[in-house]
């Protein structure tokens, strides 16, 4: 019977929470350190380092079990692990390419972390990304609307009629609106152009403050319309966007420095030009 091999893979080494573990003759150690022996599998230790590498890649509802069946668990898993992966003497051409790979995996995020974790940016980086950014701010006009929506164009215009005889728009759209914001009298808040669908935007934009408009047609049904304010905002004070701007001069310190290092290491490109890129479908070059 043919079986996935990532169904083998998993069976082989699944981990078993629950599983219990073999007690140890010797005594706990004093102090307890990343080199810790927890068990030796064929010649190899296995240590308290690995079970934390291990366990920082476990969900976060695994993680939430209990220390010591978290503890037993991985402990478990590395024996197997161990105890399988020890018995290959020599990997096949897929595994060794993915060794490679994870490797450099590996190395290249604990090389990005050590690079974050470097980045300092000062007040002075942010007084100055901030200045930069807004130096050339052009306010846009934004709008406050409220609009009571219905299915035809009858009720609509009857709705118009009512609200220039002297009717209170919020309790109109609060009665009729078959919108989401009929409870709230119709508000939409702030907005600016494009946020709406154009037939909308077309007729808010047309309105004075405290006019109405005739019914308005869009994909939604019928809307009567009415413009509350208008206002051209000005830039954000430096404390509103502080996060904002510090994590965006974080994100292209980071990128700058990875692309250095890229930039510094010898790489050499072929023509790849004769090679379909379908050819990575082809699973069969790394299992020959």
């Amino acid at each position: 019977m043919a079986y996935s091999k990532t169904l083998l893979a998993s069976a082989a080494i699944a981990l078993s929470l629950a599983a219990p573990v073999v007690a140890q003759d010797a005594e706990t150690p004093a102090e307890v350190t990343a080199d810790t022996v927890v068990a030796t599998v064929g010649g190899t230790d296995i240590t308290i380092g690995h079970m934390i590498i291990m366990r920082e890649a476990l969900s976060d509802q695994n993680k939430s079990l209990p220390d010591d069946v978290i503890f037993e668990g991985l402990l478990e898993r590395l024996i197997q692990q161990r105890a399988v992966g020890g018995s290959v003497t020599e990997p096949n051409r897929a595994a060794e390419l993915a060794i490679e790979n994870e490797e450099s995996a590996i190395l290249a995020s604990t090389k990005v972390t050590e690079i974050a974790e470097a980045i300092e940016i000062s007040d002075e980086d942010l007084e100055a990304a901030y200045a930069s950014k807004y130096a050339d701010f052009e306010p846009v006009k934004e709008f406050n609307a409220s609009h009571i929506l219905v299915a035809t164009e009858e009720e609509a215009a009857a709705l118009v009629e009512e609200l220039n005889g002297g009717a209170d728009f919020a309790e109109l759209a609060k009665e009729n609106s078959t919108g989401p914001t009929g409870p709230n009298g119709g508000n939409l808040g702030w907005f600016g152009a494009g946020m709406m669908v154009p037939e909308f935007e077309e007729a808010v934009m047309a309105l004075e403050v405290g006019d109405v408009s005739e019914p308005v047609q869009t994909q939604f049904g019928w809307h009567v319309i009415t413009l509350n304010e208008t206002r051209l905002p000005e830039a954000p004070a430096l404390d509103e966007v502080r996060d904002t701007i510090q994590a965006e001069l974080w994100e292209t310190r980071l990128r700058e420095e990875i692309e250095e290092l890229v930039e510094a290491a010898e790489i050499e490109r072929p023509d790849l030009s004769g090679i379909d890129p379908a050819v990575l479908k082809d699973t069969t070059l790394v299992t020959e």
